[in-house]
């Protein structure tokens, strides 16, 4: 197989905000396996440099990926190339991420399915994906809400002094939505049990990574004390932390960019389903391609968040839609999306 990639620039339709700062643009970086017959497999890293990436270190990673993919015989050898990549260089999840979406829309291509028609799966269990609302300023935040009216579930951006006004906002435009609550880290734990006391009263769903990512007794300290379910995210980046979370939270969030890809997020759910926990399958500022990889999986989990593409002024990438909150994949072989 030949590999190729490119930086790619991506532009959110508002300034995306959370509680530990924002920004006006990102960046993906879209990958592409090509085998011996000339068919393509398309995957997409996330970069986070909250996780330690930026698009420099996956352009890096690939390089040191090469040899383990240009090397391996076919796509159907995505177990030995995993592991190979793992051996050569660790970590590095949004660019693994990639490479292994690649493999599996290759494998799905070859065989002439979808990947959820592959691993068995249903699209029409999938649960409705959320629609996030960064932290801004309240007339900001008030008409992101009317562009968000079509869908069922808002996923609201906490941290800030004026939570209660913005949550009173939201409740005002969208008496009947679902709302979940993501803290991203912002509270300490006393803190954050006094804020959900206080934002209790909006009728919220559960709320997401309420204190530090390392803080695991704060976790259970929250959950203890807390009358709304707990979600860990940052807490959570693959299948060897969710052991130590059961018990801690409710939940957990499982994202690409974050686990190093479908395979690794599969293991996250089987396990997290050992340990009797729930699970979401979230998104970075992703477009229809990285979503697709995901979505895939989407019938196995309790909740999605997968509106990355959603929040995009412009998807280079076509074949995956939303209809009032419910993610649509394409019936086209492997992750159904194709470049504009």
């Amino acid at each position: 197989m030949k590999l190729d990639y490119e930086v790619l620039p991506l532009h959110p339709k508002h300034r995306f905000a959370i509680a530990r700062g924002g920004h006006e643009k990102d960046h993906a970086v879209i990958v592409r396996l090509t085998d011996q017959d000339g068919m393509a497999g398309w995957g997409e890293a996330d970069p986070v440099p909250y996780y330690g990436e930026t698009p420099e270190t996956v352009c890096a990673a690939l390089e040191a990926y090469r040899r383990a993919i240009e090397s391996a015989a076919s796509p159907f050898d995505l177990q030995e190339i995993e592991a190979a990549c793992e051996r050569d260089l660790r970590r590095h999840a949004s660019a693994r991420a990639a490479v292994t979406a690649a493999l599996y829309d290759l494998i799905g291509k070859r065989l002439e399915v979808p990947v959820y028609k592959l691993l068995g799966l249903d699209p029409s269990r999938a649960p409705l994906t959320s629609y996030t609302i960064g932290i801004d300023e309240p007339d900001i935040v008030r008409r992101k809400v009317r562009e968000a009216a079509e869908y069922p579930i808002l996923k609201i951006k906490v941290g800030t002094d004026w939570d209660e006004e913005l949550l009173d906002i939201v409740r005002e435009e969208a008496p009947d939505v679902r709302i979940r609550v993501d803290a991203n880290t912002a509270w300490h734990p006393r803190l954050a049990v006094r804020r959900i006391l206080q934002l209790e009263k909006f009728d919220l769903e559960f709320v997401e990574q309420p204190v530090a990512a390392h803080d695991i007794e704060g976790l259970h300290f929250v959950r203890a004390h807390s009358p709304l379910p707990i979600l860990a995210d940052e807490s959570c980046l693959n299948a060897n932390d969710i052991p130590r979370l059961a018990g801690a939270v409710d939940g957990i969030n499982i994202k690409m960019a974050k686990c190093g890809g479908p395979a690794e997020a599969l293991r996250m759910i089987h396990t997290a389903k050992a340990h009797n926990l729930q699970v979401m399958l979230g998104c970075m500022l992703e477009t229809s391609l990285g979503i697709a990889a995901a979505a895939q999986l989407a019938p196995l989990v309790d909740y999605a968040d997968l509106d990355g593409a959603a929040l995009l002024a412009e998807d280079p990438f076509e074949g995956l839609s939303i209809a009032h909150g419910r993610v649509q994949l394409s019936t086209e072989p492997g992750l159904g999306v194709t470049r504009r």
